[in-house]
C-alpha cells in the first residue's frame, strides 16, 4: 500500500495506521500514488465489466469486494448534452465508485469497526459494501434524511445513528466515533481512496467516447468528491498522453446552500465566513463547510470552469422534465440538468459537448412536492 500525505503541510502517514486525517492541521489526506503507464483502449477488451477494469490507474488491485459497480450507460439528452446514468449503480448512486474502494481497503486492514457519516447515499453505499466484505458498520445520518435511504442502510445490516441537527453536526458525531481505537473512518471526504474510485467516472467516459472526453463536465458539488475525482482523472489522462487537453469543469450547487459558488465568484481561495445550511431539495449537496473547499475551488479555476447555482423551482422542473424523458432521478441528482438544459448562463461559452451525471435514483427520495 502507498502512504497518505497532507497537501497543506506535507505530513505523511502509513495507510495501515488508521489515522483518518492529518494530525497537524486536521485536514483531509491525499494519496501518494502515480498511475502505471500502459492503459490503452485496445487493452480493455475482455477485462472485468466494472470499474476494476482500469487496474493501471487504481491504488488497489485484485479486489475481493465488488458488486459489479461502474460501466454505467452514456445516453444523449440533446444534441450537445449527454447523461451518464450513475443512478443505475448497485446501490442506486454514484457513491458506489468510492465506497467499493473504502470497503476493499478496510477489508485488508481488518479494523474492529467501520464508521461513516452521510446525508444518505454515501451511507447506503458504505453499508452495502461493508455487508459484502463482512465488516461491522455504523452509519451516522442527520435527522430528516430520506426514509428510503435510512431503510436501505438498515437493510444492509449497518447500525444507524440519527443525529439531531444538520449535516455538519452529523460529521462531528461520526468523527468522534472514528477517533476510537480500532475504528476505520470510511469518510468519502477525508479518505482519498474514495476520490480514486470516483475518478473512474471520467475513465469510463474516455473509453466510451473512443479515447476522448467532452469539452465540458458538469458536476454537482457538496463535498466535491465527484468533481475532485474528475479533476484527478483528467490530470492523469493528460499526463499519460491519453488526451490532448482537459475539459472544463462546471460545478453546480443549490442556490440555498452555495458556499463554494459564493467563494468562487468572490475570487476567494477558500470559503467565506458565515456559510450556513438551509433547507433544500438537493440534500446530497447541502454542505455548508466542505473540508476540501480549497482543492475544489482550485480544480474548477484550473480547468477554466465556473460555478452555477440552481433554485428549488429549477430542481423541481428538472426532475419532472427528466421523468418525462424516462429517467427517474432523485432531487440532488437532477441539479446539473437543471443548470445546463437551457444553456450555461450569461458569460459562459456554449460548449460543443457536455456530460451531466444522473447520480442518484428517484426511488431514494421520490418526486419533489
Amino acid at each position: 500500500m502507498t502512504t497518505y500525505h497532507c497537501p497543506q503541510d506535507g505530513t505523511r502517514s502509513a495507510v495501515s495506521a488508521l489515522t483518518w486525517r492529518c494530525p497537524v492541521c486536521h485536514g483531509p489526506w491525499d494519496l501518494d500514488f502515480t498511475p502505471a503507464p500502459g492503459l490503452a483502449l485496445n487493452a480493455l477488451s475482455g477485462r472485468a465489466n466494472s470499474l476494476w477494469r482500469y487496474e493501471e490507474i487504481l491504488p488497489l488491485s485484485a479486489p475481493s469486494v465488488s458488486l459489479g459497480e461502474g460501466r454505467t450507460p452514456l445516453v444523449p439528452l440533446t444534441d450537445t448534452v449527454s447523461a451518464k446514468l450513475d443512478h443505475l449503480m448497485p446501490t442506486l448512486s454514484f457513491k458506489d465508485r468510492g465506497a467499493v474502494m473504502l470497503a476493499e481497503l478496510a477489508r485488508r486492514l481488518n479494523p474492529d469497526r467501520v464508521v461513516a457519516d452521510s446525508s444518505g447515499n454515501a451511507g447506503t453505499s458504505i453499508a452495502a459494501y461493508c455487508a459484502r466484505a463482512g465488516l461491522p458498520c455504523t452509519v451516522y445520518v442527520p435527522e430528516g434524511t430520506s426514509p428510503k435511504k435510512t431503510e436501505q442502510i438498515r437493510a444492509h445490516g449497518a447500525r444507524l445513528v440519527t443525529v439531531p441537527g444538520d449535516r455538519e453536526a452529523t460529521a462531528l458525531a461520526a468523527r468522534a466515533a472514528a477517533g476510537e481505537p480500532g475504528s476505520f473512518y470510511a469518510s468519502h471526504v477525508f479518505n482519498p481512496y474514495f476520490l480514486h474510485g470516483t475518478k473512474t467516472y471520467v475513465y469510463e467516459l474516455w473509453e466510451d467516447l473512443g479515447g476522448r472526453l467532452p469539452d465540458t463536465l458538469a458536476v454537482p458539488v457538496g463535498n466535491g468528491t465527484l468533481l475532485l475525482g474528475a479533476a484527478l482523472a483528467t490530470a492523469e489522462l493528460h499526463a499519460l498522453g491519453l488526451i490532448a487537453s482537459r475539459p472544463r469543469l462546471i460545478a453546480v450547487q443549490a442556490e440555498a446552500v452555495a458556499p463554494l459558488a459564493a467563494a468562487f465568484h468572490a475570487g476567494a481561495d477558500d470559503l467565506l465566513p458565515g456559510a450556513a445550511a438551509a433547507p433544500t431539495l438537493a440534500e446530497g449537496i447541502a454542505i455548508p463547510r466542505p473540508p476540501r473547499a480549497r482543492q475544489i475551488l482550485a480544480a474548477v479555476r484550473g480547468s477554466g470552469g465556473t460555478f452555477l447555482t440552481v433554485t428549488e423551482d429549477e430542481i423541481r422542473d428538472a426532475q419532472r422534465d427528466l421523468a418525462a424523458r424516462g429517467f427517474y432521478v432523485e432531487t440532488t441528482g437532477v441539479a446539473c440538468w437543471a443548470a445546463v438544459r437551457d444553456g450555461l448562463g450569461q458569460g459562459v461559452d456554449r460548449p460543443r459537448s457536455v456530460v451531466v451525471p444522473l447520480c442518484g435514483a428517484g426511488l431514494k427520495t421520490g418526486m419533489a412536492g
